[in-house]
This record gives structure tokens, C-alpha cells and sequence, in this order.
């Protein structure tokens, strides 16, 4: 690990010199490369050279505990010993975490597809809801919500909602909400007073750049229609929403969030590539299935990963074991300590594989 260490504290310093080069400076597309990789480079360089300097105050206390006569000094000196060999283990531990493989789509833009499952009405509510969660959670981060596609179901509920989040490290965060959300409570169209259960599944795509996906144009089928629902003057009037059929794939998408119909083709080829993405992300998972077991799950949509229980205030991570009675502050978009226990888990599991390959 410190021969790793020491050759990624190499070349930071390298970069350092190269971004100080007139050279560098009048390239702008090197220069934003090495910005970019310094930015990456440097919590884990703070935390080596923080270490290394814990390490040497422990080499220096235990000099001068040798040496030192008096009692109140020599207190001191335990103290700051302690202190030292505190931040050494602490930091070995941070180490080990800043240098797993890093995932490349952690800083990517998202696209999130929302669809109720079991229950009917009260999963398309149940979606609405779940949409409004993460709208919140995005707002928290300063990230941007785009919609794309909301099909309403007439009660206020959603059949299937499609929109994008834009921001930085979007999906870093929301890549381990891919699944089944499960709800238990009681439907507001039911008289009888039952709790019932219903499901919607959540998918997570990170937003895939041209240069991710080649997507061949003659693939591509495009038709055009009268948007409906609300949207101000032009909706139902011009013919501006747009259905994106891949021809190859079957795969269907409908935009028509936009009153101009060129911005809506361009957000149905945004989730398009998105989810041919997805595909070939897929592909190479099931070649890497071993690797995949040892990851809390990031993006089976057939796996029920979390509960929302309205009767007992409780929500319930299946994956991870953790069960928060907090249901109504984490339905308004706090979901920062359930995501941050994802990635806590995801990290041990991983550090735990590597331990075992060693």
C-alpha cells in the first residue's frame, strides 16, 4: 500500500509542476485533464502527508518521553502519544478506503425511472411520493431537477415518472436506490381501514455521454404528438411531445416535459443512451459476478431493497439491516443517513474482499 502511496504523492507533485508550465496553461483541454486529476489525487496525498506526520510525532514523543524527567511534561507528551497513534490507525483506515477502485460514473449525472408495481392506485401515489423524496434530496444538494416523462394516473399518483438530476456526484449517491421500495400502510382509497403493501421500482442510471454510447441515428425512429396534461398555452396545441423508438433494442421513450420539441428529442436521446448504458453496464456485471456478490446491490430492479412502514413511523434497509424510525423526515428528502450507511457497508464489503485476495 505505502509503495502505492508514495508513487500517487510522485505524481501529484508532478502535476503540480506541469499545471505551473506556461506549456500547460495554453493547452486548455491538458490543462482541465491534470485540474481533474489533482482534484482526485488530493484527499488521499492530505491524508498520506497527514500520516506521515502523526507517525513522526510518535517517533519524536517516544524520543522525548526517554529523556524527559519531569511528571507534568511527560503527561503531556502521553497525551499527544495517544493522540498520535489515534490519528495513525484512523487514517490507515481512511487510506485503505480512498484507495479502492474508484467507480467512473460516481461523478455522472443521474436518470431516474420511477414505475408502480403491486398495488395499483396507491403504488402510482406511492411513486408520486418517492419522486417528491428524491426532488427534496436533490434541492439539499444544490443539484438540478429536470423532468421527462410523468405519466399521471388521474388520482395525483404516478404510473411512471422519468427525470434527470443534474449535479456533482449525483450518481455516487443515488446509484444504491435501484430496486423495489416497498410500502405498508393505509391506502387513502380504502374504507375499510386495512394496511395494505404495494410496490414501486426505482432504477438509477448514470447519464451516459456520446462518447459512452455510439448511437447509430438510423436506429432511431421518432414520432410526434400533441402533448396533454398541464403545461401552460402550447400544450395541446403544437405538436411538441415526442416518442423515441430504438429499433434494434425495442426500447421505447416518450418526452414531452418541454414546450419545444426539439429540447424533448433531445432529452429522450439523454435517456436512451442512459439505457443502453445500463445494458452494456449489465453485460459486463453478469462477466463479473463474483465481484458483484460483494457489493451491497446497486442496481437490481427486482430486488426489494427497502421498506416504508407508515404505521410504525419505520423505514427498513434490507440490504444493509438498518431500520430508521424516522419515515416522515426521510420521506421529505432526508436521506443522507441511509445513503451514508450505504456507502459505509459498500466500503467494508469491499476493503473486506481485497483483505481476502491478499
Amino acid at each position: 500500500m505505502f509503495d502505492k502511496l508514495e508513487d500517487l504523492l510522485m505524481r501529484y507533485n508532478e502535476i503540480i509542476q506541469e499545471l505551473n508550465s506556461p506549456e500547460v496553461a495554453n493547452d486548455q483541454k491538458h490543462f482541465r485533464q491534470l485540474m481533474k486529476e489533482q482534484s482526485d489525487l488530493m484527499p488521499i496525498v492530505e491524508a498520506y502527508e497527514a500520516y506521515k506526520k502523526a507517525n513522526q510525532t510518535i517517533e519524536e514523543s517516544l524520543m522525548m518521553l526517554e529523556e524527559e524527567n519531569d511528571e507534568e511534561m511527560k503527561g503531556l507528551l502521553k497525551e499527544e502519544l495517544a493522540q498520535a497513534k489515534e490519528d495513525v490507525e484512523h487514517l490507515e483506515q481512511e487510506m485503505k478506503i480512498l484507495l479502492l477502485p474508484k467507480d467512473p460514473n460516481d461523478e455522472k449525472n443521474v436518470i431516474v425511472e420511477i414505475r408502480g408495481g403491486a398495488g395499483g392506485d396507491e403504488a402510482a401515489l406511492f411513486a408520486a411520493e418517492i419522486y417528491r423524496m428524491y426532488a427534496k434530496y436533490a434541492e439539499a444538494n444544490r443539484w438540478k431537477v429536470e423532468p421527462v416523462n410523468i405519466n399521471e394516473n388521474g388520482l395525483g399518483g404516478f404510473k411512471e415518472c422519468i427525470f434527470m438530476i443534474t449535479g456533482k456526484g449525483a450518481y455516487s449517491k443515488l446509484k444504491y436506490e435501484s430496486g423495489v421500495h416497498r410500502v405498508q400502510r393505509i391506502p387513502v382509497t380504502e374504507s375499510g381501514g386495512r394496511i395494505h403493501t404495494s410496490t414501486i421500482t426505482v432504477a438509477i442510471m448514470p447519464e451516459a455521454e456520446e462518447i459512452d454510447i455510439q448511437l447509430d441515428m438510423n436506429d432511431c425512429k421518432f414520432d410526434v404528438f400533441r402533448a396533454s396534461g398541464n403545461g401552460g398555452q402550447c400544450v395541446n396545441t403544437t405538436d411538441s411531445a415526442v416518442r423515441l423508438t430504438h429499433i434494434p433494442t425495442g426500447i421505447v421513450i416518450s418526452c414531452q416535459d418541454e414546450k419545444s420539441q426539439l429540447k424533448n428529442k433531445d432529452k429522450a436521446l439523454k435517456v436512451l443512451r442512459a439505457k443502453l448504458y445500463e445494458i452494456e453496464c449489465e453485460k459486463q456485471h453478469s462477466a463479473e459476478a463474483e465481484a458483484r456478490k460483494s457489493q451491497v446491490g446497486t442496481g437490481d430492479r427486482s430486488e426489494k431493497i427497502r421498506t416504508y412502514n407508515f404505521p410504525q413511523g419505520r423505514v427498513t434497509d434490507h440490504r444493509i439491516k438498518l431500520t430508521l424510525y424516522r419515515l416522515d423526515d426521510i420521506m421529505n428528502g432526508d436521506l443522507t443517513e441511509v445513503i451514508d450507511s450505504l456507502i459505509t457497508a459498500d466500503q467494508a464489503m469491499k476493503l473486506s474482499r481485497l483483505q481476502k485476495e491478499a
